[in-house]
């Protein structure tokens, strides 16, 4: 009898899509719906970026070299060293998406059955990456009672074991929005450094931290050159998701040659988002002020309007633009697929992502849902005001 591999059987679904089937029969009926399940913003991508996509001038739509053009790696150079980041144009490799750099990072840092430690709830394709991989996610847990801060370091050292090979953090984080101090990351580099592992840092929201002390990458952390890695995408920063450009950088040259191997396999990343990248980097600085503004003053407005259901626990988050919520239910997953398939107010609903599948553990955080906060004010507030709804009807049921 024909079957699928058992790694392929073990990668879970994703909580932030697996819920689209209902989505799609519940606006096939004529409900309008309120996604805060997927991180999509609607902030509109720069001109500069869809000018030079518009103004293209080329007679064959050639490869690029597998690490990425030249051209646009220099360009990067230029926009870290803004960020106080030092960095040749040798030690980025771009990578379709922020998602192939991470599968090509894990991959090219483990062996199967080796282990990976990370901080619960994390992004869910960690795991799905993890297991492509065959290597096992070590999840350390944290609490929505403490804000999920990072657990204490000798938490994280009870932890490691011969086959532990990493450290991966989300810095500002998805689906917590926690933003990670520069003391935290000093910490996180003695540990790494004294068990000799790589610390991978995913810092693709690094433009939306909404604190005082702003972001602190690992790349300006002194000392664990070759333990540091960095991951990076356009997709949040120039709200150009359907682009696919990321980037692994790193100062470690057997990391940047292997991740390149795999580079080879896959030939390049896409070119003519290349030249829409390279574009963006031009974004003037006020860009990302007035998105910064706007995020802030969604953040606040869904915190706000959140804090009236009763029973709600939700913490203020310090950066990217998710927040992980507790609802007064028993179950996000049923709630979620519930409020598409059985539930409208005025022919409207809601659309969240279940938290439960942003953790390794099994069974616990049943009733969290992420919600991103890409809509504007007044869709917040009206989706707010629908789940308000759904949940009284679904608990009187």
């Amino acid at each position: 009898m024909l079957r699928v591999s058992n790694k392929g059987r073990a990668i879970p679904e994703s909580p932030i899509r697996k819920l689209v089937p209902y989505a799609e029969a519940a606006k096939k009926r004529g409900t309008e719906i309120f996604y805060l399940n997927i991180g999509q913003p609607d902030i509109k991508t720069p001109k500069i970026a869809l000018d030079a996509v518009r103004n293209i001038d080329m007679e064959v739509l050639e490869y690029s070299t597998s690490n990425g053009s030249e051209q646009y790696r220099d360009k990067l150079v230029g926009y870290y060293k803004k960020h106080n980041i030092k960095l040749t144009n040798e030690q980025i490799l771009v990578t379709t998406g922020g998602s192939e750099a991470l599968y090509f990072t894990i991959a090219s840092i483990t062996d199967p059955q080796d282990e990976i430690i990370i901080p619960e709830p994390f992004y869910a394709n960690y795991t799905s990456f993890s297991i492509a991989a065959g290597v096992h996610v070590v999840p350390i847990n944290t609490s929505i009672d403490d804000g999920f801060a990072l657990p204490k370091i000798n938490e994280f050292e009870a932890l490691i074991t011969p086959r532990t090979r990493a450290i991966l953090i989300c810095n500002p984080g998805n689906p917590t929005g926690t933003v990670y101090s520069k003391e935290e990351i000093k910490q996180l580099k003695k540990l790494v450094v004294k068990y000799n592992l790589f610390l991978i840092a995913d810092e693709v929201y690094r433009e939306f931290v909404y604190t005082d002390e702003g972001h602190y990458s690992i790349m300006e952390e002194k000392g664990m050159d070759m333990n540091a890695i960095m991951i990076d995408s356009t997709s949040k920063r120039y709200s150009m998701c359907g682009a696919r450009v990321g980037c692994v950088v790193s100062r470690n040259p057997e990391l940047i040659s292997t991740v390149m191997k795999m580079a080879q396999s896959r030939l390049c990343p896409p070119t003519i988002a290349q030249i829409a990248a390279e574009a963006a980097i031009e974004t003037p600085q006020s860009y990302f002020d007035e998105v910064r503004t706007e995020y802030i003053g969604r953040r606040n407005i869904l915190i706000e309007e959140l804090s009236k259901i009763e029973g709600v626990q939700v913490v203020k988050p310090k950066g990217a633009f998710y927040c992980l919520v507790d609802l007064p239910i028993d179950n996000a997953d049923k709630f979620a697929r519930w409020m598409l398939e059985e539930f409208s107010d005025h022919n409207q609903t809601v659309m969240v992502a279940p938290g439960s599948g942003f953790y390794s553990t099994p069974n616990i955080a049943l009733s969290q849902v992420r919600i991103a906060y890409v809509l504007n004010k007044e869709k917040l507030i009206r989706a707010v005001e629908i789940l308000k709804r759904g949940i009284e009807k679904y608990n009187a049921q």
